[in-house]
C-alpha cells in the first residue's frame, strides 16, 4: 500500500517533484507513492479526492504552506496540524455567529487521525487549524474568529483532505509549513520561499524514510 500525497498547488510541493523526477501533472504515480494536485480550495480538493481517495492507501499525506495566528511559531516552522476546522460553516445570528454543531447539521473540526511513530513527525509542533474560503486580513475579522475557534494556523484546504479521509476511515497527516502571519494583508513580509523550501525538505526526509 502506498502513501497519496495531497498538494493544493504545483508550487508547494515543486522541490519534491524535481528530487523525485516527477513530471508536471496534477495525478501522478510512483512505486511508493502517489501525488495528487487539486487546486485550490475546498471544493476543489473535494472533487479531486473524490476522483482518487480509495483504501488502496496506507496514508494520506497533505501538505502545503499556512498563515499563523500564532506569532510564537517562527515564518518557514513545519507544524503538524492534529486538528482543523470549517471555521465558517454555519449562519449568522445578528453579531453572533451559530456553527454546524450548534444548527444540529454536523460537525465542524475533525482530528487528522494516524497511528504515525515516526521521528519526523514526533518532532513537529502540534497546531490546530482552521480552513476558509477567504483568508483573514482584515482586524476585527481576525479577532473574531481568534474568539471563535482560537486557530495556531489557516488554511483553505486542510479540514476538507482531514474529512474526506475520515469519511473513509483512512490515516491521514496535514503537515503545513508557515509563509506569513495573519494580519493585514502585507507581501514584503511573507516567506514563501522558506516556507515551500522547509516543507519540501521535511517531505522528502519522510518520503524517503517512510
Amino acid at each position: 500500500m502506498k502513501i497519496l500525497l495531497v498538494a493544493a498547488t504545483r508550487a508547494e510541493i515543486a522541490l519534491l517533484a524535481t528530487h523525485f523526477h516527477l513530471p508536471d501533472q496534477d495525478f501522478v504515480r510512483t512505486k511508493d507513492f502517489d501525488i495528487l494536485v487539486t487546486g485550490v480550495g475546498m471544493t476543489a480538493t473535494a472533487f479531486a479526492l473524490g476522483k482518487h481517495l480509495s483504501n488502496h492507501y496506507k496514508l494520506v499525506l497533505n501538505l502545503g504552506i499556512a498563515g499563523a495566528f500564532d506569532r510564537n511559531i517562527p515564518l518557514g516552522t513545519v507544524v503538524n496540524v492534529t486538528t482543523d476546522e470549517f471555521s465558517e460553516l454555519g449562519a449568522e445570528n445578528g453579531a453572533d455567529f451559530l456553527t454546524i454543531d450548534e444548527l444540529g447539521f454536523g460537525k465542524a473540526r475533525y482530528s487528522a487521525i494516524n497511528n504515525l511513530l515516526h521521528d519526523g513527525v514526533e518532532k513537529l509542533q502540534k497546531a490546530h487549524g482552521i480552513t476558509v474560503n477567504k483568508v483573514h486580513g482584515e482586524e476585527n475579522s481576525i479577532l473574531k474568529v481568534i474568539k471563535q475557534s482560537n486557530p495556531a494556523v489557516e488554511s483553505m484546504e486542510g479540514a476538507a483532505v482531514i474529512y474526506a479521509c475520515e469519511k473513509e476511515s483512512l490515516p491521514v497527516l496535514q503537515i503545513r509549513s508557515i509563509s506569513n502571519y495573519v494580519e493585514p494583508r502585507n507581501k514584503e513580509k511573507w516567506q514563501i520561499g522558506l516556507a515551500i523550501k522547509n516543507l519540501n525538505e521535511w517531505a522528502i526526509g519522510f518520503l524517503t524514510n517512510t
